[in-house]
């Protein structure tokens, strides 16, 4: 049969319109008037290491002050301020002139105690016959030998007054006790010093590696112990600027505090660090970020997707028929921005992080997936 053009016309515009309404049917199947769009994470049990960043103060590993061991007027200084020093070098002379002259009177009266003992021995051996014979009493013999054994211990100290003022010659020159880097010299040339002085001639401190001192309450000890035990014998800890930057610089704790402060209940830890490029000097206030709490199979929420009410908290989780659902929670530890989840929740449950203030509970919900903002910002990032 032969349809007229116009006819034809009329035809198709009512098949659009019918294929409209579909459409908008469908769409309204999809989207009630109650539905609600939010955003869901589904949490996955991980590891979890909380940390805590607690004050600390860097102190060196070994440090020795400089000091004379006999008085006199400091000729030389023989080390350049800042530098690295080898344990036995000769840091300051001391004028040695009067040393050696003592050392060379304590010499000559070594010499004059072995004359005499000398003439005491073979005063002695002489005797011996004649008192055999009868030729001198037993008493001038005794005497004689009393002598010899008074010459004998004369020596003895001659030689160690020798060596006492050889000893006072050697530590005219003052030498380093240890290895390590040389502060500037706190007393100059032309001064006169003694063993008595209030102020060190300087200060050398080891700092290739160095303490981080930290204190911690004393409750919490054990706990470090056997996060110790489970990390191994190293426990590791990121050092931070004093004002939380990281340094990049890791360190270990020694468990080498024995002594709870009575006042603070805390007890002291020291953490070693290697310190090879000397960023850490004695004195500099840091941070250490050491850990507190290790989980093997944690489940944690953002901090936003968290409702409190009462004292309550909550979250509103998505079910299998995208029906919010408020459950109530047993948070642990925020860690970051994420608290750890003690109880309430299942892995693999969709919980809602944004759009919470619309939901009421059974509402239909409309879920896309929850991104971070560092996501969010990586991905822009790499579109653009």
């Amino acid at each position: 049969m032969f349809i007229k053009p116009w006819h034809l016309s009329i035809v198709l515009v009512g098949l659009a319109v019918l294929v409209l309404s579909g459409c908008d049917s469908t769409q309204q199947l999809a989207e009630t008037p109650n539905s609600v769009k939010v955003s869901v994470l589904t949490p996955q049990a991980r590891t979890l290491l909380v940390t805590e960043d607690l004050p600390g103060r860097v102190t060196a590993i070994r440090s020795a002050e400089i000091r004379a061991q006999v008085g006199g007027i400091l000729q030389h200084r023989l080390f350049e301020e800042g530098a690295e020093i080898k344990a036995g070098s000769v840091l300051f002379q001391i004028n040695p002139a009067p040393f050696k002259v003592d050392v060379d009177i304590a010499a000559a009266a070594l010499q004059h105690a072995e004359a005499v003992l000398e003439r005491a021995r073979l005063e002695v051996d002489r005797l011996v016959s004649l008192t055999e014979a009868g030729g001198v009493s037993r008493q001038v013999y005794d005497d004689a030998v009393s002598l010899r054994n008074q010459a004998r211990a004369n020596v003895a100290q001659a030689q160690a007054t020798l060596a006492r003022r050889k000893l006072d010659l050697q530590f005219a020159s003052v030498e380093a006790p240890i290895d390590g880097r040389i502060d500037q010299a706190l007393v100059s040339e032309g001064a006169l010093v003694s063993p008595t002085d209030a102020t060190p001639l300087a200060r050398i401190q080891q700092i290739n590696q160095v303490y981080v001192d930290i204190r911690l309450p004393a409750s919490e000890l054990e706990t470090m112990r056997q996060l110790a035990g489970t990390a191994g014998s190293n426990l590791a800890v990121d050092i931070l600027s004093s004002d939380g930057k990281p340094l990049g610089i890791q360190g270990h704790i020694l468990f080498s505090g024995t002594e709870v402060n009575v006042g603070t209940g805390d007890v002291l830890l020291r953490v070693l660090v290697d310190n090879p490029d000397y960023r850490l000097l004695p004195g500099l206030y840091v941070q250490a970020r050491i850990a507190k709490a290790y989980y093997a199979d944690a489940l944690s929420v953002p901090q936003q997707a968290v409702t409190r009410t009462a004292g309550q908290a909550s979250v509103w989780i998505v079910d299998a028929n995208d029906k919010a659902e408020l459950v109530a929670v047993e948070l642990g530890e925020l860690v970051g921005r994420d608290y750890r989840v003690i109880s309430g929740l299942s892995a693999g449950q969709s919980v809602v992080i944004e759009g919470i203030e619309r939901l009421s509970p059974a509402i239909q919900v409309v879920t896309r997936p929850w991104q971070s903002a560092a996501e969010s910002h990586q991905l822009s990032a790499n579109q653009h």
